[in-house]
């Protein structure tokens, strides 16, 4: 009996061992399957310029430009940017919030994806077509676990409040903040998001249930925080992520403590404003923006500080070898350069956004002049993560990730890409705007940066013309009138119209590029 049982207990141990060993085989296994895609992480903080980054003014990265970099502390996205493909000219097409993310989910331009102007309940013609594929559809759908921290800012907002049924998510006349139902968000499974509010210490945000929650703390170090659980957890599912960070800071507001940490500010508040604010095109009729500088400099470095918190936690956990990391923008901030308004402008201070992309034993570290649009970055993610035959019909973007890679030629690469700026249409007698206008368009080249704005007759208003070559800091535009001028400006007009009838834009569609 003892000995049937020892033989009884002998091959239940082995059949343990043997299921142990098996499990071990098959996790590996996993693994090596989940590594055929990486994880991909694209964090893009609110109104951060391209020149507020540090390691412009660094070797090899400042003799690749013709602008000197913001004084600025930035440690973590200087040594990111030594192992990354760093773009010189990455831009945002249409430089405000709502029709960057339209454009960055869906790769195509705000006419396609639904998103024209800034989303508020004043203009339901302003929201993400529900049935549009998004990037996070495809990876979902590839078998990627997919989340969104921070804010989204795309969808129209309705009385769907999941804290008080039949009310907004926010007491005033115009509202802006929204809360996205499960059903709008695209494949993303985990979420802590919400639409858009500017208290940037009192953050709030919606699960993945449609809880809400208030938080007391800045919300770049508690976006961070969220990341990093996000990634932990990933990474006991065993398969691929797609995590996207929208950080609000830089954002305006930033004129006090109450917006941003008190160590950055501590950066920069001994310095004098001509010492912050040192690009010459600064407008000395601007007073009041020029004290915001220091404020918004200190959110920068704040930025950077989470961002750096999230890979370091990719390099604890041994996940930076497999994870495409990006970090971007949605539009710049002109920061009393120029103009008042701190985006939807054609100045490089708007337009201009970072682009750092690291793919290690993938890409190598690199300074690329690639002219990228906002439609693009869909595209050529899917495709560096494998899946480019899994990019949507729809997208209007193009897939650039063959421009990124070692020694290649950017001879087919973009010549010029689209400048978009949208004003709101006409507005019915319950005060909602019905269609959008399209007040201005424009094209940016290597060299030029052009902008042409009509009224409401489509008749030309005014025309902007830059030579960013020489003249970096756009200060003096040429005169389009001029017969020296009207070679470029004849090339321009003629690339411009290429680029307007690819994205079947309402200038191409109703003749309005041929009156130009």
């Amino acid at each position: 009996m003892k000995k049937d049982q020892t033989v009884t207990g002998w091959k239940m141990e082995f059949h343990k061992i043997s299921l142990s060993i098996l499990g071990i085989t098959l996790y590996y296994t996993g693994m090596a399957q989940n590594t055929e895609h990486p994880n991909v992480i694209y964090v893009f903080p609110d109104q951060f310029r391209n020149h507020a980054m540090q390691f412009w003014n660094e070797n090899p990265f400042q003799s690749h430009i013709n602008f000197k970099a913001d004084p600025v502390y930035t440690p973590n996205l200087n040594k990111f940017a030594k192992e990354s493909v760093v773009l010189t000219s990455a831009q945002s097409n249409c430089p405000l919030s709502s029709p960057y993310r339209g454009m960055f989910l869906t790769g195509m331009y705000p006419d396609g994806s639904g998103v024209s102007l800034n989303c508020n309940n004043t203009r339901p013609i302003s929201n993400l077509h529900a049935d549009a594929v998004a990037i996070s559809d495809v990876f979902s759908q590839k078998g990627y676990d997919c989340g969104y921290i921070g804010k989204l800012h795309v969808d129209y907002p309705t009385q769907n409040n999941p804290q008080a049924p039949g009310t907004y998510v926010e007491d005033r006349s115009t509202v802006w903040d929204a809360y996205t139902p499960q059903e709008r968000r695209h494949g993303f499974s985990y979420w802590y998001s919400y639409g858009t509010f500017d208290v940037h210490k009192s953050p709030h945000y919606w699960d993945t249930e449609g809880n809400r929650h208030e938080i007391r703390e800045w919300s770049p170090s508690h976006e961070a925080d969220k990341a990093i659980e996000y990634i932990r957890t990933a990474k006991d599912k065993q398969k691929p992520f797609f995590l996207v960070v929208s950080m609000n800071p830089p954002h305006s507001p930033y004129q006090s403590l109450n917006d941003c940490e008190e160590q950055d500010y501590n950066l920069y508040k001994d310095k004098a404003l001509n010492q912050l604010l040192i690009r010459p095109n600064v407008n000395p009729e601007l007073k009041d923006k020029q004290k915001c500088a220091p404020y918004y400099f200190a959110s920068v470095s704040g930025v950077d500080r989470a961002f750096g918190r999230i890979l370091e936690e990719l390099d604890r956990l041994g996940l930076s070898n497999n994870t495409i990391v990006v970090f971007s923008s949605d539009h710049g901030e002109t920061m009393a350069s120029h103009v008042e308004d701190p985006k939807n402008s054609p100045y490089a201070e708007a337009m201009n956004v970072p682009f750092l992309l690291r793919y290690p034993g993938k890409l190598n570290p690199q300074v690329n002049s690639l002219l990228l649009s906002t439609p693009d970055i869909m595209p050529t993610l899917l495709s560096l993560a494998g899946l480019k035959k899994d990019i949507p019909a729809s997208v209007q973007g193009r897939d650039l990730s063959p421009f990124l890679k070692p020694n290649a030629s950017l001879k087919k690469a973009p010549k010029g890409v689209l400048y978009i700026r949208n004003i709101d249409g006409d507005i019915n007698t319950k005060g909602l705007v019905t269609n959008y206008f399209p007040v201005a368009r424009g094209i940016k080249t290597d060299r030029y940066t052009l902008a042409i704005t009509i009224d409401r007759k489509k008749q030309v208003k005014e025309i902007l013309l830059f030579d960013d070559k020489n003249d970096p800091y756009q200060m003096k535009p040429l005169d389009p009138d001029l017969k020296a001028n009207q070679k470029v400006l004849k090339s321009l007009k003629k690339e411009m119209r290429k680029l307007l009838r690819k994205a079947n834009d309402p200038w191409y569609r109703d003749g309005i590029d041929k009156k130009i």
